[in-house]
């Protein structure tokens, strides 16, 4: 086995727009989920793996119904700690902390949200995770694996996986589409990981109303 394909998702739609508070998926999420399940049905994934939020194990729930394959969650792929900002809207975000947005858009430092985490740490957990299922995959000779997890998390593994300054992971895709592919493919020769697509939502496509542009 050269290499192991490892397909970063992330999660469908949930049914709040307050700040990542742990909450089910809403019908629009659902279908995002089914589509990209279907989507998948032809990818060979061996295993599946998910954080351990509500939003997060539902979508992989529902990709599972196509693929029907192991599914475990992981603590260390959930999303960024947002501390302080968690569970508050964005009017009340862009309000009480401006000044934080404004220095954090600067992207001249990894800041960590107040009483919460920044990028290295997001990158530091899940990057264990990433390491052990690959560990797994090579254990089990499994060689595609589905990933459900957070595009603040997909963004900081990414930047990680590159050797990019953490503060610049924003760059990548400013709009993560719910249930996009992120793929990354471990060289088992070269033990190293390349980025081989980024925000892949395809399946999306035809779908005008699951765009992220539409989430209120």
């Amino acid at each position: 086995m050269e290499k192991i394909r490892i397909y970063l998702i992330r999660h469908g739609r949930q049914e709040s727009a307050l700040c990542n508070v742990d909450v089910k998926l809403c019908k629009a999420g659902i279908k995002q989920a089914e589509l990209v399940g279907e989507r998948l049905k032809t990818y060979g994934i061996r295993k599946i793996y998910s954080s351990n939020l509500i939003r997060a194990v539902e979508t992989a729930h529902i990709i599972n119904k196509n693929i029907n394959v192991s599914h475990e969650c992981m603590e260390g792929l959930k999303e960024i700690d947002f501390g302080e900002l968690t569970g508050l809207e964005d009017s009340v975000i862009k309000e009480k902390f401006s000044d934080f947005l404004k220095k954090r858009d600067l992207y001249d430092e990894d800041m960590p949200f107040p009483d919460g985490e920044n990028g290295k740490q997001v990158y530091d957990r899940a990057k264990e995770c990433i390491d052990k299922i690959v560990e797994e995959a090579l254990e089990d000779n499994m060689d595609s694996i589905a990933v459900v997890s957070h595009g603040g998390t997909i963004r900081s593994i990414l930047a990680g996986l590159l050797g990019m300054p953490m503060e610049k992971r924003l760059l990548f895709s400013k709009t993560m589409e719910n249930t996009a592919i992120t793929q990354i493919d471990y060289n088992t020769k070269m033990n190293r990981y390349y980025v081989e697509r980024i925000n892949d939502y395809a399946h999306l496509e035809g779908h005008d109303d699951l765009l992220r542009k539409y989430f209120k």
